[in-house]
Formats: structure tokens, sequence, C-alpha cells
């Protein structure tokens, strides 16, 4: 009886040491970046992931006829806190035209589009009913002078489909 009561507290010991070990141990995920593919499918003209980067939709998605286009950009992106978005269609024919507008910041709730750093946007585009199939989406820095050597813009594939 006695073993069989030492076997049981050594069991349990050991049970202890090996949980407590097993609590402080730390797990790293790290997140799997997004192919290469995906990157060689955006089109940049003057422009680069240092100066916008488009969260949704993604390069190769397929969206409804109504779609948020979410991000962030540097400020001179903007002009009074907008910028031009356009789908063309298989055709490279205009279907819609909208805009991306400056968020608030999370932090201050303040809009503040006049800066070099980073600003959250959202813009929504509807295309019309009857079209389904590949299109482009086109995201254009904000030029005010018209001048083209202050034109920016990066662009991708998507697919509108329902």
């Amino acid at each position: 009886m006695k073993k069989i009561i030492i076997l049981i507290l050594l069991v349990l010991a050991l049970g202890i040491v090996w949980f407590g070990f097993l609590k402080d141990e730390k797990v790293t995920i790290t997140p799997t970046p997004l192919p290469t593919e995906t990157e060689e499918k955006i089109t940049y003209i003057k422009a680069s992931t240092d100066l916008i980067v488009v969260d949704l939709p993604y390069p190769g998605a397929v969206t409804g006829k109504e779609f948020s286009v979410i991000g962030r950009a540097r400020g001179y992106w903007f002009f009074e806190a907008s910028f031009p978005l356009q789908l063309l269609g298989a055709d490279g024919k205009v279907l819609a035209n909208g805009y991306a507008e400056a968020q608030p910041d999370p932090v201050t709730g303040e809009v503040n589009w006049m800066t070099e750093n980073f600003v959250p946007f959202k813009g929504e585009i509807k295309a019309p009913e009857s079209y389904i199939g590949p299109a482009t989406l086109i995201l254009r820095k904000d030029n005010a002078s018209g001048l083209p050597e202050h034109d920016a813009s990066i662009s991708f594939p998507i697919t509108v489909e329902y």
C-alpha cells in the first residue's frame, strides 16, 4: 500500500514539474508572407508599398458589384482628404469611379491627411449590375496640380462576380 501511495505522489510531483515547465513555454507564430506572385500582379507607377498599401480587396480577389477599398497611404497621396478610385472592365473601359477618403486616426479620432505618415483610407466602388468578369482596380494619387510628373498610381486585377 505504501508503494502505491509513493508511486502516486511521485507521478503527481513529476506531472506538476512537467506542466510547470510547459506553462512558461512561449509559442511564437510567424505569419506566412503573401506569395510573391501577388506582388507581381500589382502595377506601381511612381508608387511603392512605402507610399500606399491596399489591404482589401487584394490582387486577384473576387468581389461583389459593390465593395470597399481599404488601406493606408502617405498623407501626400491625398488632396482635401481624398483620392480617386477607378474600376476598369476587361476591355479597359471605365466601369465605375469613386473616391477613397482619409479615415480618423484610431488613437486620436482625428482625420489628419496633412502628414507624411500613413493615413488609413476607405472608399466604395459600385460596378454596373450587368457587369460580371475580370476588372482592374486603380488607385490614383490625387494630383491637384495636374502636372504629369506628379501623377502616381497603383493597380491590380480583381474579378467582379456577385
